[in-house]
């Protein structure tokens, strides 16, 4: 057998780290896990775990998120026809995830328990994730407006997502600080509820004095290859459509994209961040959370027009003329017949591209 090259032997420890932080996390909790523990159950060095992870709440999130992101859960094949089923599905998806009070304290079951936690203890996490969570509330809100019959009213159903997660998540913090504190039955009870009731939700458009305006264009498109995380096949990024370049801070803007752009047009959000260590394991982490319970709950033809892409290493954004990002980062480009025709950077810049060449 040949040698490893350096990448494989790099792959073959992150892995070896990776499954060893599972099983010290599982057994001794977030809390009490050490580093030095990991190393010696991956039988490498401490080093060597710190060259692969900055810190152990990185090692976490990763190891969450690769836990989500292998969910064997087979797509139900009788997914919600109406948004009251499917986000009724969807909340039951979510409550079957959470501990039960007959697990033991230290089980796999309990291994995310201290994520919030963690997420709340330093502001570089806090704000993330609550844009993380907006883009979440705005791919399960854009899902349920494609199941509402054509006689009723168009309305934005994000209010109602964001209204889910908040008691999903208050859910799975009962869940593990009381367990069997609330009967799952109810939550989803109260789940289905949501999608009929009206909270006056419309779509106000950024106002157009704060709107930079997009810069025509006549350049070749040429992106890398990239999948798609929400359907988990590669990304049409060829065609016609907006390409919205976000970092963690401004993930909502994607709202603006998909809102302004023609209804045939492809858009996805690419997802870049300043600290890829740590935070693109929490990214990895709420979108993959959501993914496997839109799953369960909508047939693939509801599913939501946004794509998302992760772009850890720049090279997307590169390709598309941003060569330096950051969390703060909003820029987007419109993309017709395989060339960028516009370009927009800042604030607004996902409407402006959206919006470039059509009627007011």
């Amino acid at each position: 057998m040949g040698r490893f090259t350096r990448a494989e032997m790099q792959e073959r420890n992150r892995a070896k780290v990776l499954a060893a932080a599972r099983e010290e996390f599982t057994e001794r909790g977030f809390r009490d896990a050490k580093i030095d523990s990991i190393a010696e159950r991956a039988r490498l060095t401490r080093g060597a775990v710190y060259s692969n992870f900055p810190g152990k709440r990185a090692l976490y999130f990763a190891v969450l998120a690769d836990l989500a992101e292998h969910d064997a859960t087979p797509p139900d094949l009788e997914s919600g026809g109406t948004a009251r089923e499917a986000l009724g599905a969807f909340a039951r998806a979510w409550v079957a995830r959470l501990p039960l009070a007959t697990d033991e304290q230290h089980s796999p079951a309990r291994l995310g328990m201290d994520l919030l936690s963690e997420v709340l203890a330093d502001e570089r996490t806090r704000l993330p994730f609550a844009q993380l969570m907006k883009l979440d509330a705005i791919l399960l809100g854009l899902a349920l407006e494609r199941l509402r019959p054509p006689e009723e009213p168009t309305g934005r159903l994000v209010s109602v997502a964001e209204v889910a997660f908040t008691t999903l998540y208050g859910a799975g913090q009962m869940a593990a600080a009381a367990p069997g504190f609330a009967d799952p039955f109810n939550v989803v009870s109260v789940c289905e509820q949501l999608a009929d009731l009206d909270l006056g939700d419309t779509w106000q458009p950024p106002h157009l004095a704060y709107v930079p305006r997009a810069r025509p264009a006549d350049e070749p498109w040429s992106p890398p290859p990239a999948a798609d995380v929400i359907r988990g096949e590669p990304a049409r990024l060829a065609d016609d459509g907006v390409v919205a370049i976000l970092g963690l801070h401004r993930l909502e803007a994607a709202e603006e994209a998909v809102r302004a752009a023609p209804p045939t047009a492809t858009v996805t959000a690419v997802l870049v961040t300043g600290d890829p260590g740590e935070l693109a394991p929490l990214a990895r982490l709420v979108i993959a959370e959501l993914r496997v319970c839109l799953r369960q709950a909508f047939p693939p033809s509801a599913w939501p027009r946004l794509q998302v892409v992760y772009d850890t290493s720049g090279t997307l954004a590169a390709a598309a003329g941003v060569p330096a990002v950051s969390d703060g980062t909003e820029a987007a480009v419109r993309v017709e017949a395989g060339r960028i025709v516009a370009r927009a950077d800042g604030r607004g810049a996902c409407h402006a591209a959206a919006s470039a060449g059509e009627p007011n």
